[in-house]
């Protein structure tokens, strides 16, 4: 059965906007535990528009479930990584001006850095995983390179119009699954997955891990963080 990392970024988001303590993100990933999550992910940006190096320092000491850093491949924050020892970090592309990630790792391109980066993250006792497009090359590589796990990139699947285009995102993502499963990865998915569209992809058989934040952490301004993360638990596993 696949599990449910939340993602809250945009606990942060709402707290940057006054430049105050609350809301902090820091309860609302207690609020995710006591609903059954399986894990917290948060990802520190470089421009701390949101996650800040104190929100991540407190939820690796108070997170009791998986604690899953994403993260850009810069220096700086491999190094924060380093330091703090997440259960996971996910690796993820970073430009300063998007809204928010914007397509997958060019693992491809970035082979020679994401090896070292890879390696460090091991030495460390930290499990790797990369947030790609659903394309081959891009699992084989992240394969070759020692990666434990790759993230596979859902935004085409939830920015579908048509049924048509709907299923060939669907078939996308199977294809993906098969590869990453035979080169040894453990397959997991996320980005613009919401209650009204994670159902389809919730169905695929063999994706581990789904991580979901801005479409939860919107519902729980309404219902709350702990009933918002049940009932995305409850859609996913029915």
């Amino acid at each position: 059965m696949a599990l449910l990392n939340v993602n809250i970024d945009h606990v942060a988001t709402v707290r940057q906007a006054r430049r105050t303590d609350e809301p902090d993100p820091v309860w609302a990933a207690v609020q995710c535990e006591l609903a059954g999550a399986n894990g917290i992910t948060v990802h520190l940006r470089q421009d701390r528009r949101h996650i800040n190096d104190r929100d991540v320092r407190l939820l690796k000491q108070t997170v009791a479930c998986k604690f899953n850093l994403e993260m850009s491949i810069a220096e700086q924050i491999v190094k924060i990584a380093e330091q703090i020892k997440p259960h996971q970090v996910t690796l993820v592309p970073e430009n300063r001006q998007e809204l928010t990630t914007e397509g997958g790792l060019d693992c491809v391109a970035n082979k020679a850095r994401l090896a070292k980066v890879i390696r460090r993250m091991h030495n460390k006792g930290i499990l790797v995983s990369a947030f790609i497009a659903p394309q081959e090359e891009q699992i084989l590589v992240c394969a070759e390179l020692g990666a434990d796990a790759v993230e596979l990139h859902t935004g085409p699947y939830a920015n579908a119009k048509t049924d048509r285009e709907i299923e060939k995102q669907l078939n996308n993502l199977r294809d993906a699954r098969d590869i990453a499963a035979a080169a040894g990865l453990i397959v997991h998915a996320g980005h613009g997955l919401t209650y009204r569209n994670i159902k389809p992809v919730a169905k695929i058989e063999g994706l581990c891990e789904f991580n979901i934040g801005h479409s939860i952490v919107s519902r729980a301004v309404l219902v709350g963080m702990f009933q918002a993360t049940k009932e995305m638990m409850e859609l996913i596993r029915s």
